[in-house]
């Protein structure tokens, strides 16, 4: 089933897409924050190419995507949502849209922490933080297991609260763009840096999540708002390295293997000896 604005819908996001990824790669020219070890090149490939397979995964395995999963739930009255109409004690649309925005958020944070914790699932996400740099393309670098795992996620949340389609695609739209520019390499002036990381993750604030180091890849789980990590214990504000001097990726991956595609496909499979 597709949603009935599909083609709208995935029109604006590969506008959107390719808006803010052109926008922050240019960024990363004018004003990088740290040199590339390994470049572009490579590990633009083998990061794009993941994104493809996991489009085309998706595709073939959710063909209404997010949207359409809420645009079914609503037609066939099934949720919160619908129930609390139906009991006259429904908020406004609009703020229960917010309200939906604001859960999907906290669900994100919950879920990436919980992917780090868990070993069967951190054998996915590691392909994630294997990127021996960071920049706009390691926003877009996820093991196709894990986005069908994630989509799972999204799909039963949606559907258990009824959440309208329009709060799901701003949703969608914005994780997706907030997730280039905190993972890009740029450098943001500091009398900019500071407010705005009070409100969302900024690209210092997400780089130090994907320092070797473990305390601070157990930190910083934000995509889009900076307040779970600050409620919840997890914010940390700066590497122990510094930016320029920290190392980006695992400790035991340092070399060119992240670099493959191959090998980052099959990188969860990998038994350590």
């Amino acid at each position: 089933m597709d949603s009935p604005f599909s083609f709208s819908e995935g029109l604006i996001r590969l506008s959107v897409f390719f808006g803010i990824f052109a926008a922050m790669a240019l960024f990363e020219i004018v004003a990088p924050r740290r040199h590339l070890l390994h470049g572009r090149g490579g590990r633009w490939f083998t990061n794009f190419s993941i994104i493809v397979l996991d489009s085309l995964i998706i595709r073939v395995l959710f063909p209404a995507a997010a949207v359409g999963i809420a645009v079914w739930a609503s037609e066939n009255q099934i949720g919160l949502y619908p129930w609390a109409v139906s009991q006259a004690i429904a908020p406004p649309a609009w703020l229960f849209g917010l309200l939906v925005f604001i859960f999907l958020d906290f669900a994100i944070w919950l879920q990436h922490l919980v992917f780090h914790k868990i070993p069967i699932f951190w054998r996915f996400h590691k392909v994630h933080h294997s990127d021996p740099d960071i920049d706009v393309t390691t926003a877009i670098r996820f093991h196709p297991v894990e986005i069908v795992l994630s989509m799972l996620i999204k799909a039963a949340l949606i559907i258990l609260l009824g959440a309208p389609a329009f709060a799901v695609f701003l949703f969608e739209v914005v994780l997706n763009g907030c997730a280039m520019f905190n993972h890009s390499n740029v450098k943001l002036p500091i009398w900019l840096e500071g407010p705005l990381r009070k409100l969302i993750v900024t690209p210092d604030m997400h780089r130090v999540h994907h320092s070797i180091r473990h305390k601070e890849t157990d930190s910083n789980y934000g995509f889009n708002f900076s307040i779970w990590d600050r409620v919840f214990g997890t914010y940390r504000d700066q590497p122990e390295d510094g930016h320029e001097g920290m190392t980006i990726g695992l400790q035991e991956y340092q070399h060119g293997e992240p670099v493959r595609l191959a090998w980052s496909l099959w990188l969860p499979f990998i038994r350590k000896s």
